[in-house]
């Protein structure tokens, strides 16, 4: 039967959620979790840079997590979506799409972030899969194969050299936006890279597998992969109702213990993390679960 007050609700059961919920449920707090079931990389076929779970998809690991945190019989789990969260006078409330309204001592926040996707056809489908935003998580993947980079400003200087260390045969599109180093572009040039000003209008795929993208003028350019990261913004409205702070890049800002600026309130995973991946999501979530542990076990003693 579902309790109504908690020592700690966890927002959010992916990757972060999930490592947060075990160190506490090993340090016997009442926990909650509450989850949508949908994670950001629901698309993507396998996870990589994870040790042990190297080539697995995410929902397997993710499963696995679960059913091992299960094991912990304080900690249950709540398949529904948070809509609301206030501060109350011992802690804090939680209401859900569904009407239902649970409390608790602490929060955790990890639900991760939503991805802002370009107006470009056929790219929310290739996303995760061969339209991608991360050389660690996907680039042994894709080496060696005709790959296209659609990024922005200062950004490129960081990135293309890492894609150029996979793949020779690369093409950077600007988007006619122009707002890449002058001197950055020529370099690519030199190296061989093809720079296309032209805006990108389609992506040409079979179930998220791109063969080509489509110009603004109808060309025709193929390509096996491109990689195009995208904005975010926050998963959920409820940090920013608490009063909890954000960084410059939309990231939840923490300490180092993963305390958010409202006391009582911690986040991991994507919302605080700028390197996406698995293995950082289950790092951050550790360290905001035994942080707030040993918040509750001070106040307690």
């Amino acid at each position: 039967m579902q309790k109504h007050s908690y020592d700690v609700i966890i927002i959010g059961g992916s990757y972060a959620g999930l490592s947060a919920a075990m160190v506490l449920g090993r340090s016997l707090r009442d926990v909650l979790v509450i989850d949508s079931g949908q994670p950001c990389n629901r698309q993507t076929p396998h996870s990589h840079n994870f040790l042990t779970q190297d080539g697995k998809t995410p929902a397997e690991i993710s499963a696995l997590a679960r059913q091992q945190v299960e094991q912990y019989k304080t900690v249950q789990f709540l398949n529904g979506l948070a809509i609301k969260g206030r501060k109350i006078e011992d802690g804090f409330e939680i209401d859900t799409s569904d009407g239902k309204n649970f409390r608790a001592k602490k929060l955790i926040i990890a639900t991760g972030v939503r991805d802002l996707m370009p107006d470009i056809k056929g790219f929310v489908e290739c996303w995760g899969i061969s339209v991608i935003h991360c050389p660690y998580c996907h680039g042994y993947e894709n080496k060696s194969k005709r790959t296209g980079i659609m990024t922005k400003g200062e950004h490129a200087a960081h990135f293309v050299p890492l894609i150029y260390n996979l793949s020779k045969d690369v093409v950077f599109f600007t988007q006619d936006k122009h707002d890449v180093d002058p001197e950055f572009l020529k370099e690519m040039k030199q190296k061989g890279m093809e720079v296309i000003d032209t805006p990108v209008s389609e992506i040409v795929h079979e179930e998220g597998y791109l063969s080509e993208v489509i110009l603004n003028d109808g060309k025709k350019v193929k390509l096996e992969a491109l990689y195009a990261p995208v904005p975010f913004e926050q998963s959920t409205g409820i940090p920013a109702s608490l009063g909890c702070e954000l960084t410059e890049q939309g990231l939840l800002k923490v300490d180092m213990l993963n305390a958010t600026t409202v006391p009582g309130v911690y986040a991991c995973g994507d919302s605080i993390i700028q390197f996406r991946a698995v293995a950082q999501a289950v790092s951050s979530g550790n360290m905001a679960g035994a942080a707030l542990n040993r918040e509750l076990a001070m106040e307690a003693f």
